[in-house]
């Protein structure tokens, strides 16, 4: 695979990449308040913006619209999210064209949720049923591309095992990933057991951590509900301890956040994904707290 693509460099020697995920607006006015905060975060220079993929396609091409737009406004790597879901290999590579036509030279390759209403994920005749066969398709098909995949420190909520999880994760590396970004977790000793099981099993692809930091308590359910992610005990009583304040609540999520990061950087991971959810203000008051980059540079 090439060695110069985007996501290739991002980790390479000497470098660190900081990276933020966006999902794309329902609304014009959505979206005026996504230029706003992404004109925000690029201040903490980025290696690369990712924009999510609506379940079975359903945003694809508001998603091309957004990471286009991030990729032309500030000149900036970018990767669109593509999953499995309901497209044949013809519609992924039509897909992938269109993205590399407006610069988005980098993939966030999944197999995606089912659709919803259903329980189980059935691919299409003529598509993928695993993250690792379009993760082969893309590397077979346009080689230039930067290929990074999902790890999970707290195993998929499909995988019957962590065994199990951590094989299916090795196949997507073996296929061609140049990443691992994590789903996010909130224990960073889950994080190192699994950084410590995927070199146990051969795995050389650089492991970034995804971090999504939590501001309210109104986001620990839906977290739990949607990923398993498992939150401190100590930190949920000391949101619930804000009650209804809601500036206490961001306080709290923000150090809780900082503390965090900080001990990741210093464990020597080499990047961090922040989950921003279209917003800077937490992700920005994580960075400047570490005095971003200062950190990185200390360590270089």
């Amino acid at each position: 695979m090439p060695a110069t693509n985007d996501l290739a460099a991002a980790y390479g020697s000497g470098r660190f990449g900081l990276s933020f995920e966006l999902f794309p607006p329902k609304t014009d006015a959505g979206q005026q308040a996504l230029e706003r905060h992404v004109e925000r975060l690029t201040e903490f220079s980025p290696s690369y913006i990712t924009c999510t993929y609506g379940a079975g396609g359903s945003t694809q091409d508001k998603t091309l619209e957004v990471i286009g737009g991030v990729r032309r406004q500030h000149k900036l790597p970018v990767a669109t999210h593509l999953t499995c879901v309901g497209r044949t290999r013809e519609q992924l590579r039509e897909y992938l064209d269109r993205g590399v036509a407006l610069e988005v030279n980098n993939v966030v390759a999944l197999r995606g949720a089912p659709p919803q209403g259903d329980d189980q994920f059935r691919p299409v005749d003529g598509g993928f049923s695993y993250a690792n066969e379009l993760v082969a398709f893309i590397r077979s098909e346009l080689p230039q591309l930067g290929i990074a995949v999902g790890g999970y420190p707290e195993k998929h909520q499909e995988a019957p095992s962590l065994e199990v999880d951590l094989a299916n994760l090795k196949r997507k590396c073996d296929a061609g990933a140049d990443v691992v970004i994590t789903q996010l977790f909130y224990s960073n000793d889950d994080f190192y057991r699994f950084r410590d099981d995927c070199e146990r099993l051969g795995i050389t692809t650089p492991i970034v951590p995804g971090l999504l930091p939590v501001t309210n308590g109104a986001q620990i359910q839906r977290i739990a509900s949607l990923c398993g992610a498992k939150l401190p005990q100590k930190f949920v009583d000391d949101l619930n301890a804000c009650g209804d304040d809601a500036d206490a609540q961001f306080e709290v999520g923000v150090e809780f956040a900082t503390r965090q990061t900080a001990d990741l950087l210093e464990s020597g991971v080499p990047g961090i994904h922040f989950y921003v959810l279209n917003k800077s203000e937490a992700t920005s008051r994580v960075l400047t707290a570490l005095n971003w980059p200062a950190p990185v540079q200390a360590k270089s």
